[in-house]
């Protein structure tokens, strides 16, 4: 028996195993040997051949974050852990919690496994909630697993075991995890370590020690002066094509240099935004850009390619600051700010140095009255003494970070600008900020089409002289799915790109030069909050990607249709990156006969567009097995639907029919029926697409007697007490969800909010609160609805587990009742569209403990 569950053990679980430099490809063939003798598939990826599709994995093993797919695999929800989560199946016999195992460094702590000796136990509860929090583990008890003993002395019982068997732990004092937390950054234990720690021990003159910073070798500007040498072997651009933009502003001898070096690496140099894995450009601006971000190439700037060359490793554009194209304009609130930087020394200076350039924000040497601001390591220095008499504000890099990676002028009152530890100086942590793709695609490649194609006056004088200079160079935009209608043309556009082998003079550069050199890197912007994920698959975040570049493949039609096509042709009236200085001027000078064409177009747009008939049927879809992996065809039937009348949505709350295979759990089939929609068969899509014609879908309404029963519920009923619920079923209840519940924390809250109640994220320290954001009356009325119960969606899982205790206190300091209950309590609930009681869904640790057996 035990020998059958040993080759269970990673039965329906398709592993890649991703090689890097801390993951030979000798271990990587070990870890899968291991993977196949417990009843797993495996497959190793070697950098830098093609990644294999995506969703065929269950998890991807690897000890970085820097391969090409890690957003994507986020997106899908597929698991990314480290080696050392193998381990744990084998040793637990059973699969790990993923996230415990997580290379990502924004859970910096997720290689430590803590323990806590004599300290307060308020001390404690917040040590092991933001312990877990942040990846880690924590242990009650002290075993060589501990990698931290949290103490005050070493006198301890654990700390005298930990000695005795010198076991190999640190034993740190409390203050080293409160600093970690404040910062939101791992620092160095060794001022906090027992039994003589620095912060105690140590004189408030005492120097502060600098650390060498890795984090920003090569990544301390954005404007590299000098061509790399390449490692002998450079692969990093096997079998990818390379676009250099023309904002590079680089002359022909180096562009040629940069050339033969891809060339010689395996990749390609292109000038067809349509066809680039890799585009290299300074701003973030033009089509070429906004075009190959929708697309979800890799986008980077001159610094990053000497990054990959220098090093022949990948790592992501987005994890560090000054390795992304910056903005031309600055951080709105940043201008007229100066600022000054103390205590940071080497390469974490001049990345500081120029980040603050890049804000749109002057960097003075010296400390004046007249300056804004002053960045400091820490808070032993004469110029933050002066700061402080003068009134200015002092702050760490992480201000300065945060600022520019959101976008957004940040509160110095946070109280994580502020914190200095005491015997820390924070050089070490510089460049730890990471970007987020949300926050960039919000600010300067929106997907809404009116934020594409319509640009404000003050988009427009922005960009006057750049346009100017553009004169009338168009760029490829060629969307995938027209590539085989110009085999034989070379669809390639001149306003963004360099083309392969030949270069603009570089007097043409100096064109789209900005001449202030503080401005020249004025513009950079990320975030790195991490973005919350859905349970969208991957297939529909392809599709959405699809319709978010559906401006520019217009754009491409457009030119494609006029006389000179895409290369030859030159700017309209109409174009999207055309800016018009004189209006009277232009039409003077412009032929009659481009004109004329022009008048024809737009004339013949507009009876297409009034010939489309009126959207009746506004269409959400799930479990459409015919669009997976099919993008070209879901493109096409979605846009055959629209000219029957059928407009495909994909918020449940614009839907007026559901179409389904059968009763499902999806968040989209649970959060449609709050909305009562008309619930069909797939069969329907199928129906009207072969027939060409909008049927009645009356015709169609989707029945699964099998799945009503195994629910307990039936379809009518829920779409009958939908109509009456008005999405109010839950309002009043207040349910909580642990972090790391299956499914995921978003997909439960789409629901909770849908049907009218609150769901919060309980990670063991969270207050309960009521609000009071309504007047009096209001306020009063709301306390009357209140239930008297809490809920907490919860599974036996003993890191769930370990929340109760907190969880039923929090709940009762409040006067009400805590219910720890499965999450098909709520399912059932959204599913029948009827309230149930918790009692046959609640979980208890006697429950645990028989399950377990």
């Amino acid at each position: 028996m035990v020998a059958h569950e040993e080759l269970q053990l990673f039965d329906q679980c398709k592993i890649c195993i991703i090689c890097s430099k801390d993951l030979s490809l000798d271990t990587a063939h070990q870890l899968a040997t291991t993977i196949e003798e417990q009843g797993g598939e495996s497959l190793i990826y070697d950098p830098p051949a093609t990644f294999p599709p995506l969703h065929e994995f269950t998890h991807l093993v690897s000890t970085t974050i820097n391969f090409p797919t890690f957003d994507a695999a986020n997106d899908a929800l597929i698991p990314v852990v480290r080696p050392q989560w193998l381990h744990a199946c084998l040793n637990k016999r059973k699969l790990a919690n993923p996230r415990q195992y997580s290379p990502d460094p924004r859970l910096f702590l997720n290689d430590a496994v803590v323990t806590c000796g004599d300290i307060p136990e308020g001390d404690k509860d917040a040590i092991i909630g933001g312990v877990l929090a942040k990846g880690g583990l924590y242990s009650s008890k002290i075993t060589y697993m501990v990698t931290h003993l949290v103490d005050l002395t070493t006198e301890s019982d654990k700390a005298r075991i930990a000695l005795s068997k010198k076991l190999n732990v640190r034993i740190v004092l409390p203050h080293w995890f409160d600093d970690c937390l404040k910062l939101g950054r791992r620092i160095d234990e060794r001022p906090y370590t027992l039994p003589n720690p620095e912060i105690l021990r140590a004189g408030p003159d005492a120097p502060i020690r600098s650390i060498e910073n890795r984090d920003i070798v090569g990544a301390s500007t954005a404007e590299p002066t000098t061509l790399p040498t390449p490692r002998p072997k450079l692969d990093i651009f096997e079998g990818k094509q390379v676009m250099l933009s023309t904002d590079l502003g680089i002359g022909s001898h180096l562009l040629d240099s940069i050339t033969e070096i891809i060339e010689e690496g395996g990749g390609a140099v292109t000038s067809d935004a349509s066809k680039t894995d890799i585009l290299i450009c300074r701003y973030r601006e033009g089509l070429a850009y906004r075009m190959a971000s929708k697309l979800n190439r890799e986008v980077g700037n001159l610094s990053w390619l000497y990054h990959l060359i220098t090093y022949s490793t990948w790592t992501s554009p987005l994890q560090r600051l000054l390795h992304y194209p910056v903005s031309r304009t600055p951080i709105p609130g940043f201008e007229g700010f100066k600022i000054s930087l103390s205590n940071y020394v080497g390469e974490a200076r001049s990345y500081l140095e120029n980040l603050v350039a890049a804000s749109g924000a002057e960097c003075t040497k010296t400390l004046k009255q007249d300056n804004t601001h002053l960045v400091t390591a820490h808070g032993n220095s004469e110029k933050c003494s002066a700061a402080k008499e003068w009134g200015l504000h002092v702050v760490n890099h992480l201000w300065l970070e945060e600022s520019y990676a959101k976008w957004k002028l940040q509160p110095v009152s946070d109280p994580r600008y502020t914190h200095f530890p005491r015997r820390t100086n924070l050089g070490e942590v510089v460049g730890q900020t990471r970007l987020d793709k949300s926050v960039l695609q919000s600010l300067f490649y929106p997907l809404e089409h009116k934020s594409e194609t319509r640009a404000g006056p003050s988009t427009a004088m922005q960009n006057k002289d750049h346009n100017v200079a553009a004169g009338k160079e168009t760029v490829s935009v060629q969307p995938p799915q027209l590539k085989e209608l110009e085999e034989d043309g070379n669809i390639a556009g001149a306003g963004n790109t360099t083309p392969a082998g030949k270069s603009r003079k570089f007097s043409d550069h100096r064109k789209l030069q900005t001449p202030a050199r503080s401005r020249l890197t004025s513009e950079g912007k990320e975030n790195d909050t991490p973005s919350s994920t859905s349970s969208r698959k991957s297939k529909e975040a392809a599709t959405a990607r699809l319709h978010e570049i559906a401006p520019d493949i217009a754009l491409y039609e457009k030119e494609k249709r006029r006389v000179g096509g895409v290369i030859y042709g030159g700017r309209r009236r109409t174009d999207e990156d055309r800016i018009t200085i004189n209006t009277k001027k232009r039409r003077s000078v412009e032929p009659q006969a481009e004109t004329d064409d022009d008048d024809d177009e737009a004339t013949e747009a507009k009876r297409q567009k009034k010939s489309k008939p009126p959207v009746t049927i506004h269409l959400l879809i799930t479990g459409y097995q015919k669009w997976v992996g099919n993008l070209k065809k879901e493109d096409a039937d979605k846009r055959q639907l629209r000219e029957l009348g059928i407009l495909v949505v994909q918020d449940a709350r614009k839907c007026s029919h559901l179409a389904a295979p059968s009763i499902l759990r999806t968040p989209k089939f649970v959060n449609a029926l709050a909305y009562s929609p008309m619930i069909i068969n797939i069969d329907y899509i199928t129906a009207c697409l072969k027939k060409n014609e909008l049927l009645d879908p009356s015709g169609f309404l989707l029945e699964d007697k099998a799945a009503e029963k195994r629910f307990g519920f039936s379809l009518e009923v829920s779409t009958s007490n939908a109509k009456k619920n008005m999405n109010n079923l839950l309002q009043g209840y207040q349910i909580y969800c642990v972090e790391t519940i299956r499914g995921g924390f978003e997909a439960f809250k789409s629901i909770v909010d849908t049907n009218g109640g609150n769901c919060s994220l309980f990670r063991g320290r969270v207050a309960y609160q009521t609000k009071r954001e309504e007047s009096d009356e209001d306020s009063a009325e709301e306390d009357n609805q209140n239930r008297k119960e809490v809920y907490l969606l919860s599974s036996v899982a003993p890191d769930h587990q370990r929340l109760w205790p907190r969880f039923r206190q929090m709940v009762q300091d409040t006067g009400k009742t805590p219910r720890i209950v499965r999450v098909d309590w709520l399912l059932d609930i959204a599913m029948s569209q009827a309230l149930r009681a918790a009692d046959g869904y609640e979980l208890s640790e006697d429950m645990a403990d028989k399950m377990e057996e």
